[in-house]
C-alpha cells in the first residue's frame, strides 16, 4: 500500500459517532426493557458502516458480536452442533475399529498357545551303548508333557517327536530350535537313566542331575513370548515331571537292598533330586539397551518418517510458488521430491542407527555356534552396523512413502488418524507373536515393520537368517509406493487447484501465471460469485 501524503478524511466517522450518540440519548424516554431491546436489536441488525480514504479502497466498520442463543445465530448454531456430532461419531467409530486391533492381537492367547510348538524328543535308552537299559526318565518326561497337552488348561504345543526324525542326534534338535522349526525343545539324553542308576550303584559323588534332561530355548527370537508363556510352561512341566519321577525313583532306590547305605550316601545328588531339567538358551536376549532397537524405538521410526512430510513439503513447494522465478515443471518436481525424500531417509536412518551404537549395543562381535549358547553375537561381525543401517533406511522408505501418499490423498486433519492406524497395525503385528494372534492377523506377515523387527533381531542376536525375505518385502513396499507417488501428487495438485478456485469464487479476478510475463503472474477479471475457469495442465506438464 502506498504511503499517505495527506491525512484521511474522517468526517464520516465523526458524523457516524454523533448520530450513534444521539440515538443512545433518545432511549432515555423509553422503558428500561424497551431500551435494552433496542440496543440488542441494533447490535445485531444495523448494517456495518463503510468509510473511504482518498485514493484508497473502502474499509468496513468492525463486526459486532452476538450471544450464543440470539435468533441470528440459529442457523450457524445448528451447523456447528451437527458438524461437532458428526465428527464425534467418526472419531468414536475410528477408536473402536482401529484401537481394537491392538487389544485383539492378544485376545486368543490362551486358545492359540498350542501354536507355540515344543518338540519333546526322548533318546533315553534308544542309542547304543545304552539301548539295553530299561528307560525310566524318558517315559516319565513324555508322559508329563502329554498330560499337560491334553489338559483343558492352556498349554504349549508339546509334540512327541520320535528320535528317528532327528537321526538319534540330540544336537540336531538344538539346530531345529535355532532354525525356528520349534519354539523350544525338550531333550531326554540317551544316557539319562543309565548314568542315574550307575551313579547310585557306584556311589558317584560327581553325578550331575542337570545332565539328563535339557530344555532348549532361544529367547532373543521374541523375549516377551518366552518370558510370558514358554518359560512358565516349561517350569510347570518340570514340576509335573518331578511329581511323577520322585516317588517312582525313591521306590526304586529303596527297594534295591543290594546297594549299601554308605554308597547311597556318597551319591546324594543321584538319590535326590536325581534329575533336574536344565534350561539352555541358545540366544539369550541382551543387553537390555537393545530393547528399543527391536520394539518401542521403532515406533519413532514411523513417526519421524511421517512428520518428514510436514517438515519438508513447504520447502519443496517453493519450486512451484513463483517468487521472481517460473514454477518448476510438475514431473521434475516429482523427481526432486522422490530424490530429496530418499536422501532425507538415508541420513535420518543413519542418525537413528547411531543411537543404538551410542548406547553400546554390540555391533562388532561375530556370529556364534548355532547349537551352543552365545552371548551378544552379531550376524555379520563388523559388517553388522552397515546392514542394520540399511534395514532402517529401506524400512523408512517403506513406511515413509506410504505416509506421503496417504497424506496427499486424504489431507488434514485425517493424516493424524492415518498415523494412529499405521502405528497400531504395524506395532500389533511386530512386537507380539503372530502365532498367538487370531488368524485375522496373518496379514501382519506382509506389513513393513514386522520385517524390520525380524531383520534387526537377526542382525543384533545372530538368529536364524531370513534377511533376504525381509529386504524383499520392504523393497516391494518401496516399489509399490513409488509407483503410486506421481498419481498421489497429481491428486494433491488437483485438490489444491479446486480449493483455490473455490476461494476465488467471491473475488473479481483470478490469478494465472503467464510464461511470457516477467513476474509470471497476472490477474484476469471475472464476474464476482462465479468460479474461475479450470487451469488446464497436462499430467506431466508444467505447474
Amino acid at each position: 500500500m502506498a504511503p499517505r501524503d495527506n491525512l484521511p478524511d474522517v468526517s464520516g466517522l465523526v458524523t457516524a459517532a454523533h448520530d450513534l450518540q444521539n440515538r443512545e440519548y433518545s432511549t432515555d424516554d423509553m422503558s428500561p426493557g424497551h431500551a435494552n431491546s433496542t440496543r440488542s436489536d441494533r447490535t445485531i441488525l444495523d448494517p456495518p458502516q463503510e468509510y473511504a480514504y482518498p485514493g484508497e479502497s473502502r474499509y468496513e466498520e468492525p463486526h459486532r458480536s452476538a450471544g450464543f442463543w440470539e435468533p441470528s445465530m440459529k442457523k450457524i448454531r445448528g451447523e456447528v452442533v451437527f458438524e461437532w456430532a458428526r465428527m464425534l461419531l467418526i472419531l468414536s467409530t475410528f477408536i473402536i475399529c482401529v484401537l481394537s486391533l491392538y487389544w485383539a492381537v492378544l485376545f486368543h492367547v490362551d486358545k492359540n498357545m498350542q501354536t507355540l510348538t515344543v518338540h519333546v524328543v526322548d533318546f533315553d535308552g534308544q542309542v547304543a551303548p545304552y539301548d539295553g537299559v530299561t528307560p525310566l526318565v524318558g517315559p516319565l518326561v513324555t508322559a508329563a508333557a502329554q498330560q499337560m497337552f491334553d489338559s483343558p488348561a492352556p498349554s504349549l504345543g508339546f509334540t512327541i517327536v520320535p528320535p528317528e526324525q532327528y537321526g538319534f542326534d540330540p544336537i540336531a534338535v538344538r539346530q531345529a530350535v535355532y532354525d525356528w522349526h520349534a519354539w523350544a525343545a525338550v531333550i531326554v539324553n540317551p544316557n539319562a537313566t543309565a548314568l542315574l542308576r550307575q551313579a547310585v550303584a557306584t556311589g558317584n559323588a560327581s553325578y550331575d542331575p542337570t545332565g539328563a534332561v535339557q530344555f532348549i530355548l532361544q529367547s532373543a527370537r521374541q523375549e516377551t513370548t518366552y518370558a510370558n508363556y514358554i518359560v512358565p510352561q516349561l517350569d510347570a512341566l518340570t514340576r509335573a515331571f518331578t511329581a511323577r519321577f520322585g516317588p517312582a525313583w525313591s521306590q526304586s532306590v529303596v527297594s534295591n537292598t543290594s546297594i549299601p547305605r554308605d554308597t547311597l550316601a556318597r551319591a546324594a545328588a543321584a538319590v535326590n533330586p536325581g534329575v533336574t531339567p536344565l534350561q539352555i538358551d541358545l540366544r539369550p536376549f541382551g543387553p537390555a539397551s537393545a530393547t528399543p532397537s527391536v520394539t518401542i524405538g521403532l515406533i519413532y521410526l514411523i513417526i519421524v518418517a511421517f512428520f518428514s512430510y510436514a517438515f519438508f513439503l513447504p520447502i519443496h513447494m517453493k519450486f512451484v510458488t513463483p517468487g521472481g522465478h517460473p514454477p518448476l515443471r510438475f514431473w521434475q518436481l516429482i523427481v526432486w521430491r522422490i530424490a530429496a525424500t530418499m536422501a532425507t531417509y538415508l541420513f535420518v536412518s543413519l542418525v537413528y542407527s547411531f543411537v543404538s551404537l551410542a548406547f553400546q549395543i554390540p555391533f562388532s562381535t561375530g556370529p556364534g555356534p548355532t547349537t551352543e549358547p552365545a552371548f551378544n553375537p552379531t550376524a555379520y561381525g563388523r559388517g553388522s552396523f552397515p546392514v542394520y543401517w540399511m534395514v532402517n533406511f529401506v524400512g523408512m522408505n517403506a513406511l515413509g512413502f506410504a505416509c506421503e501418499n496417504v497424506a496427499m490423498i486424504i489431507g488434514q486433519p485425517w493424516t493424524a488418524a492415518w498415523l494412529i492406524f499405521w502405528v497400531i497395525t504395524n506395532v500389533s503385528t511386530s512386537f507380539y507373536s503372530i502365532d498367538l494372534a487370531p488368524g485375522f492377523f496373518k496379514w501382519g506377515y506382509a506389513w513393513p515393520l514386522h520385517h524390520i523387527v525380524q531383520a534387526s533381531r537377526q542382525i543384533l542376536f545372530d538368529l536364524h537368517s531370513q534377511i533376504g525375505l525381509n529386504f524383499g518385502v520392504l523393497f516391494a513396499w518401496c516399489a509399490i509406493n513409488l509407483c503410486l507417488f506421481p498419481f498421489c501428487c497429481y491428486v494433491a495438485r488437483w485438490k489444491m487447484e479446486r480449493e483455490r478456485r473455490t476461494a476465488e469464487r467471491g473475488a473479481e479476478s483470478y490469478a494465472v501465471y503467464d510464461a511470457a510475463a516477467e513476474d509470471q503472474k497476472k490477474h484476469v477479471p471475472k464476474e464476482k460469485g462465479t468460479l474461475p475457469p479450470v487451469r488446464k495442465r497436462g499430467f506431466m506438464r508444467g505447474a
